[in-house]
């Protein structure tokens, strides 16, 4: 890494930044289908701080913090929002960095989609493999754990910043909050309570002293009046540091008509028309949200914007507030017209005021993206009137579902999906809060639910699981529990802890939300025979095959009297059956399967997942049948196609070469049986984790191997 930057002490302990450009130059190496921050090594903030006053105390703490040999120490800063948390932890991370020589980490910490993305970026910049990354984005090993032992093991101690940790559940749930002896953690957040941080040392941040707040205001507009001037607008924006630092650059960057700091002070008291409420949330400087009173400076921003004859950004603004503050793939812009206040050829420099505004900034990656901090985000949400918010939710719906998958065959091949996993959660807490009509409120629900389907068809189940949880959690707020979007994400719900190993738990909800498509749609209802499919798929795991049978059976004559014998949903069906089919008699099966395999051949194609899922269970039918060597030849083709379409060590993947194993060793075949178990469980090992029970199994699987081997 690369930075140039000065930072300089004064006699007095405060802290000054140079406030040139910092250039960056980094080389990080992921999977392909990696989705997380491009880096950790920067700061992730909207703006880097300038200047930094007082807090001579809690900064000259915190630099003895991170001094060579000191480690195991977790310091939280906590304060109301806009107080200064982040610039503080930015000022000792450039310290920490350029003067100390530790390597800096840098977690956006708000949701858990974001952290878990980051810590997994932390994870392979302190080594962790791809196949150990694939383990823990599929939730298929602890993620949390592989990223603290690499933090264990760095080779060079660290300072890791968690930023914006509002919620601590997030941390605490994850079990992502640890010490290190080879490193620092330093948590930011609004959240005071000591309950939450134990063992930590807290340092509270407030507003600050008079002539402080009015040495900042001068620091960034020195010419824009006096120290007295000064004091006066910092008393008048409550001496916040987010509020003083917004107001000091923007009259800093002011360019055709200059304001003095008298001329702002004149508009905070409403002499020249404005109204204070409107610059100055009262709220906020009251002690409530205090990121509101950014909603001021962004509409003095765009008022400017708006004289230079682009009023359509603030319209873009307040689109971009129904989405979250992480990365937003510029993708879901084109199109993203809302009538006449932002028409479709006007989105381009509506964009451009608003990044030349500093109101939103490119993100450099593979995925072009913006981002927006979610305290301007939030702020601008709060000034948005009723009127305008069911067209705006509308618009970030429509622009949403357009850039989801429809079809979950494309999940896994598109980057994009994980990265809207934020911007859906985000537009449903907007449209679980807001009046709008329940059209907005299901097309919404309808985007979160092509999401998870999206999420688990690429592997990632964890993400799958929250995803859906939070949007159950979120819709029930405007729709009924039995509303059949909320059954639908309820049913991912079962499937993603199904696939997660977690058995009971995913029978007992299964069960549930099959009572309630019966009682809501009837038992011939196609959502009541996905649940019967759902409700198969752990009690065979269980070990309950004569209760899962019927219930496959009912979803597949029930789908082949609605909608055919080779419609997909059918044609899952009539693969579960082969799955699941008891033996030892299974010559009806086994033909069965012939004409599924042949089905799925002529409807989906032969490269189509549920061709590959047939293909796969046909081949083990006939193992179970006692056809070993002519299961074979059909276990071989599962591995390689599965192989090529989802990669080497895909959890499907890892199955069809347990296949091939296991039908390798019936027929005697142990040298290449024992070959592919190895690779088996040196896959699952490092996908799964060492302790999941399937590892466990192919552990124990390959032992009985090697003894068979050595047997006459």
């Amino acid at each position: 890494m690369t930075r140039h930057n000065d930072a300089q002490a004064d006699g007095q302990g405060r802290i000054y930044q140079a406030s040139g450009d910092q250039h960056i130059t980094e080389h990080h190496h992921h999977s392909p289908d990696w989705s997380g921050p491009d880096s950790v090594r920067r700061p992730a903030v909207g703006r880097a701080p300038v200047v930094l006053r007082d807090r001579t105390g809690e900064m000259d703490r915190l630099r003895a913090a991170v001094e060579p040999g000191i480690g195991n120490r977790v310091y939280v800063l906590h304060g109301l929002g806009g107080c200064g948390k982040t610039a503080v932890a930015y000022t000792l991370f450039d310290h920490a960095t350029i003067q100390v020589g530790r390597i800096g980490l840098w977690v956006n910490a708000s949701d858990p989609a974001s952290l878990r993305a980051g810590m997994l970026a932390v994870a392979a910049d302190r080594g962790a493999t791809d196949g150990e990354l694939m383990g823990a984005r599929s939730g298929l090993r602890p993620a949390a754990d592989l990223v603290w032992q690499h933090l264990d093991r760095s080779d060079r101690p660290w300072l890791l910043v968690l930023d914006n940790a509002d919620d601590p559940a997030i941390l605490r749930d994850g079990g992502w909050l640890r010490t290190s002896p080879v490193g620092i953690v330093i948590v930011t957040s609004r959240q005071a309570a000591a309950h939450w941080w134990p063992g930590a040392e807290l340092l509270q941040f407030g507003v600050l002293p008079r002539d402080e707040a009015a040495l900042i205001l001068r620091d960034l507009a020195p010419h824009a009046g006096t120290v007295e001037d000064a004091a006066e607008v910092a008393d008048r924006l409550g001496r916040l540091p987010l509020a003083l630092t917004l107001a000091g650059g923007f009259l800093a960057h002011q360019v055709i008509d200059p304001w003095t700091m008298a001329d702002y002070g004149r508009r905070l008291e409403g002499t020249e028309g404005l109204d204070p409420i409107e610059l100055i949330d009262q709220g906020a400087v009251g002690g409530s949200d205090s990121r509101h009173l950014l909603s001021r400076t962004w509409q003095l921003s765009l008022d400017a914007l708006a004289n230079q004859g682009l009023p359509e950004a603030g319209s873009l603004l307040r689109l971009l507030a129904c989405w979250a503050s992480d990365p937003l793939p510029l993708a879901l812009l084109p199109g993203a017209e809302i009538g006449s206040d932002l028409p479709a050829f006007r989105i381009e420099s509506a964009l451009r005021g608003l990044l030349d505004q500093s109101l939103t900034e490119l993100v450099p990656g593979s995925v072009r993206c913006l981002r927006t901090h979610g305290v301007l985000l939030d702020s601008v949400i709060r000034t948005t009137t009723a009127d305008q918010r069911e067209l705006l939710a509308a618009t970030a719906a429509r622009q949403l579902k357009t850039a989801l998958p429809e079809a979950p065959e494309h999940a896994a091949q598109d980057p994009q999906v994980s990265m809207l996993a934020p911007h859906v959660l985000a537009l449903l807490r907007r449209v679980a809060d807001w009046p709008v009509d329940r059209v907005v409120v299901e097309e919404a629900t309808q985007c979160s639910l092509r999401l998870v389907v999206a999420l688990h068809r690429s592997g990632d189940y964890s993400s799958a699981l929250t995803v859906a949880n939070k949007a159950v959690e979120l819709t029930k707020r405007r729709l009924s529990e039995d509303h059949q979007l909320v059954l639908r994400l309820r049913q991912r719900v079962g499937r993603a802890l199904y696939r997660l190993g977690r058995f009971e738990e995913a029978e007992d909800l299964h069960r549930h939300v099959l009572e309630a498509c019966e009682r809501s749609f009837g038992s011939a209802a196609l959502d009541t025979l996905e649940s019967c499919l759902g409700l198969s798929r752990p009690l065979w795991q269980l070990g309950h095959e004569s209760e899962a049978m019927p219930l496959i059976r009912r979803a597949m004559t029930g789908r082949t009297e609605v909608l055919g014998s080779v419609h997909p949903l059918t044609l899952v069906a009539r693969t579960y059956l082969l799955e699941v089919a008891p033996g030892p008699e299974l010559d009806e099966e086994v033909a069965m399967g012939q004409t599924l395999v042949a089905d799925c051949h002529r409807a989906a194609g032969e490269q189509h997942s549920i061709t590959l899922a047939a293909e796969l269970n046909q081949a083990d039918l006939l193992r179970r049948a006692g056809q070993a060597a002519e299961a074979l030849p059909g276990a071989r083709r599962a591995f390689t196609a599965h192989e090529q379409h989802y990669g080497t060590e895909y959890p499907i993947t890892l199955a069809a070469r347990t296949l091939l194993s296991i039908v390798l060793s019936e027929l005697g075949q142990y040298a290449e049986a024992i070959e592919h178990a190895e690779a088996v469980v040196e896959g699952q090992t490092r996908v799964l984790g060492a302790s999941h029970p399937w590892t466990l199994a192919s552990q124990k699987r390959l032992g009985q191997y090697r003894i068979s081997r050595r047997q006459p």
